[in-house]
């Protein structure tokens, strides 16, 4: 198996991301929204332009699991406030799902802010594989997420995990 390598994503990947982020919505989201409404969805939250946001964003942290041909994953966070971090994207694509890399990815993001007491996401309810995957690492279901006029339709719930 090629290793897999974690570094900060930069401008030059964010074609690339645009296209993992878009293949793993289809196998994540398909059979929920359908293939149209997750066209919709790609076309307006994942294009590189909207990524590029991401590198500017102070205290954030954007990460890409490369494995030296292609990248494999991503994981974008923010600080919210100076002690919760708040976990925007964690994608893998289905075909490395399974390795490692989705708890790297965490760990990593963790890991780059050593102040923050607590992680919070949010994540689609019918997404029942993701919401395992926070489940084995410590995150609990604290509520349902305010839905933004931008998520309409999305059955969104809040995770939290307390880092210390």
């Amino acid at each position: 198996m090629t290793p897999v390598f974690l570094r900060t994503g930069g401008k030059a990947d964010l074609a690339r991301v645009s296209r993992l982020l878009g293949e793993t919505w289809h196998a994540t989201y398909d059979g929920i929204y359908g293939s149209d409404r997750v066209e919709q969805i790609t076309a307006a939250w994942h294009t590189p332009s909207r990524l590029a946001g991401h590198l500017a964003r102070p205290s954030s942290e954007f990460v890409v699991a490369d494995d030296g041909s292609r990248l494999l994953g991503m994981a974008y966070a923010a600080a919210a406030d100076g002690k919760l971090v708040a976990l925007h994207q964690l994608y893998v694509l289905p075909e490395a799902q399974g390795r490692g890399i989705g708890s790297d990815l965490l760990a990593e993001i963790k890991n780059a802010f050593p102040d923050a007491r607590r992680i919070r996401l949010e994540v689609e309810l019918a997404n029942a594989g993701a919401l395992r995957f926070y489940e084995r690492r410590g995150f609990a279901v604290t509520g349902p997420a305010a839905a933004p006029s931008e998520t309409a339709g999305i059955d969104l719930v809040v995770m939290e995990k307390r880092l210390a």
